[in-house]
């Protein structure tokens, strides 16, 4: 049995994460800001300060963990206040994972298994799907933030010794999601129609539970350390076949209109909504060859699986 670390642990994907690892055996710690909000079974470290600057400070002395999932992060910002976006994602994104890196590494952790993103490489694939030695060219400041967190980290691990792995998922879905999957849920569920029929580019989502038992195989195998790893769902989708398959799921078809695309993108550069619009428009698959090839990890839940058990929690819970 090891003992691992994770940060943001009551969140949409820790929590998934704390039940795979509690579920293989190992003991964990959730770091979070809020006492009595981690899953049964999982011991809690509440931390205060803003970007983790007191985790050094105050990291417990009986704590002897042996790896660290760093989750917490600063995500996406639908109305951003900041008057310098960057600084702020970089201070939580790349700061604030460095202060959780070097903490583990003063207190003896051999392995951090970082999770950044797929916006960190691009936000559309160059015509293949986004392999982890492809280019790197993130479009917005969440994006460069989690590359250069990633950068950071594996000069922290060159010098330090500690073993970093790093991961990079595309959309997650799963019971508990929100933001725009839970908008398209919410738009088939009560029949609002979708000008998304015409769409024809394909994106990878990965399921909450696949993404878990992906963190779960790196932090315990050996052959992880070192590596990046793209991890998604094997299917790709249009947002036209998600929308259809959620219907299905739901017993309510879903109202698709056939908009030209080129239509969507002028009405997005006219409300300034453009880079959202891309994003539906535009082609991201993501290429997890790499993870199966080394750690021999494959989606533990089918695509059709994953969202019958993610329509089954909307329509308990709304």
């Amino acid at each position: 049995m090891s003992r691992i670390v994770v940060t943001g642990a009551n969140g949409f994907v820790g929590r998934a994460v704390c039940r795979a690892l509690v579920g293989a055996g190992h003991r964990v710690t959730g770091v979070v800001r809020q006492a009595g909000t981690c899953i049964a079974g999982v011991d809690e470290w509440v931390l205060t300060g803003a970007d983790f600057e007191e985790i050094g400070r105050t990291w417990p002395r009986n704590l002897q963990a042996d790896c660290v999932v760093h989750l917490a992060a600063r995500v996406h910002v639908m109305r951003e206040r900041s008057v310098d976006p960057l600084a702020a994602f970089r201070a939580t994104n790349v700061e604030g994972t460095l202060r959780v890196a070097k903490a583990a590494h003063e207190n003896g952790v051999r392995r951090v298994v970082f999770v950044s993103s797929i916006k960190a490489v691009a936000e559309t694939d160059p015509g293949w799907p986004l392999r982890e030695d492809d280019p790197a060219s993130p479009q917005d400041a969440y994006g460069r933030s989690k590359l250069e967190a990633e950068g950071a980290l594996r000069q922290f691990g060159k010098h330090s010794g500690l073993e970093v792995v790093i991961i990079r998922p595309p959309l997650v879905y799963g019971p508990g999601v929100g933001a725009n999957f839970f908008s398209l849920m919410h738009a088939v569920a009560t029949g609002i129609p979708l000008p998304l029929a015409a769409i024809d580019a394909r994106r990878s989502l990965v399921y909450v539970d696949n993404l878990a038992d992906s963190i779960a195989r790196c932090v315990a195998d050996a052959r992880a350390a070192g590596e990046c790893f793209h991890v998604a769902d094997a299917e790709y989708l249009t947002v036209a076949e998600l929308a259809r398959a959620i219907g299905e799921h739901l017993q309510k078809p879903a109202r698709l209109l056939p908009v030209p695309p080129k239509w969507l993108n002028f009405v997005g550069r006219v409300t300034g909504r453009l880079p959202q619009v891309e994003r539906l428009t535009s082609n991201l698959r993501v290429d997890s060859a790499h993870i199966r090839a080394v750690l021999g990890w494959q989606p533990s839940h089918s695509l059709d699986d994953a969202l019958a058990r993610t329509v089954r929690w909307y329509r308990a819970t709304h």
